[in-house]
Parts: structure tokens; sequence; C-alpha cells
């Protein structure tokens, strides 16, 4: 029987992986910016063909680069610090408290400055000294009044701080806690604790090279002191199929030189060879209670089985190592292969490239009823199953793991606010107002209203939707400019998994738009068409007299995904219904229907364009075509927001209105176009594609 780890020791060790990754995101970044900067220099001090050499050979240098890396890979483990269970105790780190202004006493108005001035007789001056006193008197009780409301304000900032910092101090307690907790056990030799603690310190390791599996599932044999391990190693494809790049002048292009089938199995067999030891290396190492005689490790890489086509867990090497035996190898010096093979008796599948699979001597559940895994993804959540409050305290989670106070509010009197969090970050900090919608269907644009509405209502810095799901391009156009967030569905689960949390979209992990099956009628074929509530009307209006086809195309980049997905005067609406020709209203001269949660999986953008009527207006052009704009309505015509797009120009009939592109996340955004054709209609979609007869 084997359980999934929720110990304690496995949370922390990914969040400290989870930072190492944050840590590895910069490197790529600062790597990226560097080589834009070389290539800028290089394009300005060097011709093309001097600039395009040198990047042929930057680019082997960088081959040549992976394969040393590939190839140190143990001796570079075993210089690593070895992992230690001390290094997870954290110190209370009590942020100072800051309560800004509210640190200053309001001044007191000064009575020398109510003197009173002028009155040549006693009734006057009389008069002005009772004005000035009076002045003084008011000025005095509102300095007063503004003095106990700061003092208030005061002491309930001090008693939020003081109720954050011990709730701090008891978390680093329970954290601290549960360290030492764990740490007995590995002295007494408690198989749960054994299996979180050595899982722990292969997947928290800093010692692979960034893209390397961590996958692990271990389980302790008590009476034979052996720890068993299932191990991910990595792929094929961490060897490099090139080996060089060369630039041909003649062709204008980079010719790379292939590495023979031969060398790249040998070099894959090599880094098999090294993980394998490199794991016995950091289990051996992490050992500082000495409770393990020997490991049993089986690695295996998570592919298509060659045999049936199934994914399984296919065993390219095994080996079981005593501590004695091990301990007195010099790995920085060995022949990997030999050494696993010959001095420590394991196997090595000898055509890693065809996943030729060698029998583990020992798997993890052979060894007890303990078994716990860790890396492999299987014990996401799914969100959109979460109970609401428990999602709540998940975002409120993630916020604190990004380094801000969050606290959820109450169920009822939250004014609108699910999480109220505190960003200390100087000058762009301050106090956010978070909403969380555990939706399936795209967020309305009125829920982004409302928040706007609770943002001013509350003087937050900030507000943030957080959804399960997405936003539609009238939530995108009335949030740009105004300090809201949008946080998509497929952008949380990322949030969450860079910050050491978990959760998944689904079985698949992605978003599912809701969908329903129309019937048939005349003209119209069955099939998946959205929701109601989930599409947009693109209502197009412009000045001038002129008479235009307004069309759209569903596309893959510039291309699209086939003549049916051009929507126009003769084909008014694309094959599964997201997108049709409507009849337009006023102000509107021409409309479209979309429903972006609907559009193909494999589309990427859709685009508006409009030409010239050439049966209406067959002598002109684009030059009255002015004032133009792109109303976003729902389906109950209320304007979510308008579009601006580029005016025409003389001698074009056809224009590029702009394209909304779909962001990783599921979203959608506007991308104004601009681009005029003077050959019309014909001419524009033969630009994405289609063959026009």
């Amino acid at each position: 029987m084997s359980r999934r780890s929720a110990g304690f020791v496995n949370t922390w060790a990914e969040a400290q992986r989870q930072y190492q990754r944050q840590i590895e995101a910069e490197q790529r970044r600062q790597r990226e910016e560097q080589r834009l900067a070389r290539d800028y220099q290089r394009r300005a001090a060097q011709g093309h063909r001097e600039y395009r050499q040198a990047e042929a050979r930057r680019r082997t240098a960088e081959l040549d680069a992976r394969v040393a890396v590939l190839q140190g890979l143990l001796a570079e483990g075993c210089r690593a610090a070895a992992f230690r269970a001390a290094s997870l105790l954290r110190a209370v780190d009590v942020p100072p408290s800051d309560p800004g202004r509210l640190a200053w006493p309001v001044q007191m108005p000064d009575p020398r400055q109510y003197q009173a001035h002028g009155g040549w007789t006693a009734n006057r001056r009389a008069q002005a000294e009772a004005e000035a006193r009076a002045r003084f008197e008011y000025d005095l009780h509102a300095a007063q009044a503004a003095e106990a409301q700061r003092q208030q304000q005061l002491a309930a900032f001090q008693r939020e701080h003081g109720q954050r910092v011990e709730a701090q101090r008891a978390d680093v307690r329970r954290h601290n806690a549960g360290i030492d907790e764990v740490t007995a056990g590995v002295r007494r030799g408690e198989p749960d604790c054994v299996v979180e603690y050595f899982s722990a310190a292969l997947y928290s390791s800093t010692a692979w090279p960034e893209g390397f599996p961590r996958q692990v599932a271990a389980a302790f044999d008590a009476s034979a002191r052996q720890l068993v391990l299932d191990w991910e190693l990595p792929g094929l494809d961490v060897v490099p199929d090139a080996k060089s790049v060369r630039y041909v002048p003649s062709q204008d292009e980079d010719k790379e030189t292939a590495r023979s089938v031969t060398q790249r199995r040998a070099l894959y067999r090599e880094v098999l060879a090294q993980s394998v030891l490199l794991v016995l290396h950091q289990v051996f190492a992490a050992d500082e209670h000495h409770v393990l005689d020997s490991v049993a490790l089986n690695g295996f890489v998570d592919a298509p089985d060659p045999a049936t086509g199934r994914q399984s867990h296919l065993f390219l090497a095994t080996v079981m190592a005593q501590r004695s035996a091990f301990t007195d190898l010099q790995l920085e010096q060995v022949d990997a292969s030999s050494c696993l093979t010959t001095a420590l008796r394991g196997q090595l599948t000898p055509r890693p490239d065809q996943l030729a699979s060698v029998r583990p001597s020992r798997r993890p559940q052979d060894a007890g009823d303990q078994v716990v895994t860790h890396g492999g993804g299987v014990e996401e959540p799914d969100l959109y199953g979460m109970d609401p409050i428990a999602f709540e305290s998940l975002v409120a989670d993630l916020l604190r793991a990004m380094g801000m106070e969050a606290v959820t509010t109450q169920r009822s009197n939250d004014g609108g606010v699910d999480v109220d969090a505190l960003d200390p970050t100087p000058i762009r900090g301050g106090k956010i107002v978070v909403q969380v919608k555990r939706y399936r269907n795209t967020v309305p644009p009125t829920a982004v209203r409302d928040l706007y509405g609770t943002v001013q209502d509350v003087g937050a810095n900030k507000g943030v939707l957080v959804t399960t799901s997405g936003f539609g391009p009238g939530s995108h156009t009335f949030a740009r400019g105004k300090p809201l967030e949008l946080i998509a569905g497929g952008e949380l689960v990322d949030l969450l998994h860079r910050h050491g949390l978990r959760g998944r979209l689904g079985e698949s992990g992605r978003p599912v738009p809701a969908q329903r099956t129309a019937p048939a009628g005349p003209g119209t074929p069955a099939g998946p068409v959205p929701v109601p509530d989930d599409y947009n009307v693109l209502g197009m209006t412009w000045s001038g007299t002129v008479a235009l086809d307004v069309c759209a195309l569903v596309c893959r980049g510039d291309r699209v995904l086939s003549e049916d997905h051009f929507v126009f005067f003769n084909n008014p609406r694309s094959p599964d219904g997201s997108v049709r020709a409507v009849p337009a209203a006023a102000p509107d001269k021409a409309a479209i229907r979309v429903a972006f949660d609907a559009l193909p999986a494999d589309a990427d953008r859709f685009v508006l364009v409009a030409a010239v009527d050439p049966e209406v207006n067959p002598d002109a052009d684009l030059s009255g075509f002015t004032e133009a704009c792109i109303r976003l309505l729902d389906p109950a015509s209320t304007e979510l927001g308008r579009l601006e797009v580029s005016d025409g120009r003389s001698g074009e009939t056809a224009l590029v209105l702009g394209s909304f592109r779909r962001r990783p996340g599921g979203d959608w955004d506007f991308v104004l176009g601009g681009r005029g054709y003077p050959g019309g209609l014909e001419q524009l979609v033969q630009d994405y594609g289609i063959e026009v007869e």
C-alpha cells in the first residue's frame, strides 16, 4: 500500500526547489539580455557575413558547453554542499513596523500666529481679539480631533502589525518544530521520516543542471537499513543532436553538423551512469545520522514503451550499493559506466537510445507498505473542485509566498474583497484587494468593473482578480491603464508552481470552455456552439460614406485555418459557429459575433479586415475611412469598451483593422493593425494563405 507525501520536509524542500527555479529563470533572463546585447554590438561593428560567422561559432560554443556540463555532471555534483535538515530551519524575520505618516503627530496651532490685528477703538480691538481667539480655538479643536484620529489609526495599525508578527512567529515555530520532529524520527529510523528526509534531500538538490527531472519514489526497509529508490533519469534529448554549426555564405544560411548516433548513444549512456552515481552520492552524503547501510536505486525514464506504445516507467539502470563500498570510491576520477557496472556490480542498458530496459533488483513497493513519491505531479489538487474557502486560502498562501502580507476576509460584509493583502515593497507597494472567482466560463466584464469600484471605495493601491477561467477582450480593455491586474487560470497555475504551491485545472491542467450542442437548422450544421453568455459582438463604426465589407479570419499565426474560417458576405459563419456575421445595430455599420472561448484550440489569432465594396463604390478607396473604432458589446448590446483603429489611406482598398491574439493563459489581447492593400480583399486574403482564382 502506498501513500502520497504530505510531510513537512517535502513541502519545504519543494519551496526551496521553486526558489532555485526562480534563480534559474533570472539567470536565463540575464543570458538572454546578454545575447541581445551581443547581437546589437556585433551587428553594429561587423558586416552581415562576419556577424553570421560569429553567431555560428557562438552556437557551436554553446553546444560544446552543454556537452561539457553533461561530461562533468558527476564531478560538479560532488562539489555541491550536502543536504542538512538544519538548512531548512527558519529564523523569525520580523519586518519593521512602518506606519508611514501615522508616525508623525499632528502639529498643534501656535497661539502666537493668532494675534489680533487692527482696531482703532477699544471695541474694535476687543472684537479683533475675540475673532483671533475663535480662529485659534477652531483650529486647535480640529488639530486635536485629527491627532486623536491619528492615534486611533496608529493603535489599530500597531495591533494589526503585532498580530501579523505573532502569526509569523507561530508559523516559524510550527515549521521548525516539524523539522525537529522529522529529524528525531530519522535518528530513530522511523520509515515515514526516513523516506521524507531523503526524498526531500534529492528533490531539493542544487547539483542537477537545469531541466533535469526530479521525480522520486522511496521506501525504507528498517530491518535491512536499506533505502529503496526509483529515480527519474533525463531523456535522450538531453544530449544535443547537433555537433557544430557553420555558416555557408553562398546560401546565406547555417548548416548543422549532426552528432553521430554512436557518439550520442555513448554520451547519453555516460550521463545515465553519472546520474545514478550522483544520486547515491547525495543520499549517503545527506545521511548525517548514519541510518543507512545500503541503497537500492533504479533509474527510469517516463516514455512510451516500444513494445506496447503505452506511457511507462522504463528502467535503464539499477544498482544496490553498500555504504562501505561506495564511500571508498573517488567519484571525481572514475569512469562512470565502469564504476556502476564493475565496481558496484550494477546494470546499465547498453542501448539507452532504443530504451532497452533492465530488470530492477528491488522496487520501493517490495520494501514495505510506506512508499513516498515526490515530484510526479499527480497530487496536484483540482482548482475547479476545491472548496471556495480553501481556494481563497490558497490564493492568500500564494501572495504570502510572493513576499506579501495577506489574510482572507470574513464570509459576510467583506465589501467584495476575498483577500486583503499588503505589499511592503517601497514605492510600488501598498494595499491590495483581491477577489477570487472559481469559474469555468469567462469572467464577465462586470466583475472587473465591480473590482475597480471596490478599489476606489477602500482606497487601495491595486485590485487583483484571480480566476480559474479567463477574461475576454472587454475585461482587458476596461482594465488597461487602471490599477487592476487580471490573473487567468493558466497564469495562476504557473504562479502556484513557481512559488512552491500546487494546483491544476481539471484533468488536462488547462481551462475547458463550456460548450453545448445546438440542433441543426436550415443551413446550419449541428455542432458545438458557445454558451450564449460567452460571446461578444464587435461593432464597427466609421465616418465617411464609403461602403465597406467587414470580414474576419480565424488564423494560426499569419495563416487562416481553412477557407471555411474566412467569414465574409459569401460565408457568414465559421464551421463551428464560433464566428458569425450579424446585422449591425446603430451606430455600427457592420458587426461580427465571436465566442472567443469556443474558437478552435489551434487558433491563436482572430483578424478583422475591411475592404471597399466594389459593387457599391467601384472607384472608391479608403481615404474616406476615418474616425473608425471597434465597439466591444456583450450579448445584451451593452458597450464594454472601444478599440481605435487606423484611418484608411488614398490608393488602398483593403485594410487590416487589427487582430485579437491568444495569450498563454487563454485570454485574448487586441493588437492594432494598419496594413493596407491596393488590390482589395483578394490581395489581402492571399497574404493569409487563401488562394483566389
